[in-house]
């Protein structure tokens, strides 16, 4: 069946490409990626979708968690672990499991990804409930450990998406929304970590960061509740406060602390003129938005 699929393709630009020069190649790999945006773009509606799902878990208290196997796999889990720093929230909240366990990460597991069981249980190792979204990601769309952990969820009644790179994918039909992205042969047949998993990363990108917009996590274009954790973190906070409140430099920095170097508090506190007790309270009862805690 791999030679039906488009990522296990030929690529017909390419066939000579173990002749060309370090620049021609170079030029090859740049001209077959421009063609990943507008596929992407013709997925948007599925991703709104998917985007949706992931926005009503986390407001019931769920989790997004990403499965797959390989690069997919990676992937996801990259996607996952920086959330966290990016936008102050739990490493529970996003997570990516990959065919194999975390091991798999860096060296391959040989097998697991064949395994159709294996998804249904590492989801069931997290607790995986109804309030959770699954985001089952295979370049191929055929991927059995995603099958079988796309399959378990709707069991559960989770909500889950599939992210492909071929149309009519067997996970596809098992999601509750479909994106397959086409991207088409890679220019080193079937390496779909090339154009596939580019395309992979860039839809990620998209869910969670319009995810973490859609519950608050960003204020105008910044992102406010960013976990100071070092120095560089530090002055990145002291910028923010500064761009979203038009405060210098020493009244951003003396916030920062006042708040407990809580950044969206501090932004609160300068616009409100309130105390930091006021400023939580306010973000609370706007839920985490600081436009509407005016």
């Amino acid at each position: 069946m791999l030679n039906k699929l488009t990522t296990e393709r030929r690529n017909p630009k390419s066939m000579q490409i173990d002749t060309k020069s370090i620049n021609e190649i170079l030029q090859m790999m740049n001209q077959e990626d421009e063609e990943i945006p507008s596929a992407i773009a013709k997925e948007i509606p599925q991703i709104e979708t998917a985007v949706n799902f992931v926005i009503q878990s986390f407001n019931q208290g769920g989790r997004l968690i990403y499965l797959g196997a390989g690069t997919s796999g990676r992937l996801g889990v990259l996607d996952a672990s920086e959330c966290p720093p990016t936008f102050g929230v739990s490493k529970d909240m996003v997570q990516g499991l990959i065919a194999g366990g975390m091991k798999a990460v860096t060296d391959a597991i040989e097998g697991a990804e064949d395994n159709e069981t294996l998804g249904g249980d590492d989801l069931k190792n997290l607790s995986l409930t109804a309030k959770d979204t699954v985001i089952g990601i295979a370049a191929s769309g055929r991927t059995p450990y995603v099958i079988g952990g796309l399959t378990y969820a709707n069991q559960i009644g989770a909500s889950t998406a599939s992210i492909s790179n071929n149309k009519n994918s067997k996970i596809g039909e098992i999601a509750n929304v479909a994106i397959e992205v086409v991207t088409g042969p890679e220019i080193i047949t079937g390496s779909t970590r090339l154009k596939a998993g580019t395309a992979q990363k860039l839809v990620l990108n998209m869910i969670t960061t319009t995810a973490m917009i859609g519950i608050g996590k960003v204020y105008q274009n910044l992102m406010v509740d960013l976990k100071p954790t070092n120095k560089k973190l530090i002055e990145r906070s002291k910028r923010i406060i500064m761009e979203a409140t038009n405060a210098d430099y020493d009244t951003a920095a003396n916030y920062l602390e006042k708040s407990g170097h809580n950044v969206k508090a501090a932004i609160v506190m300068i616009l409100l003129n309130c105390s930091l007790e006021q400023a939580i309270e306010k973000l609370k009862d706007a839920n985490g938005f600081i436009r509407q805690s005016k």
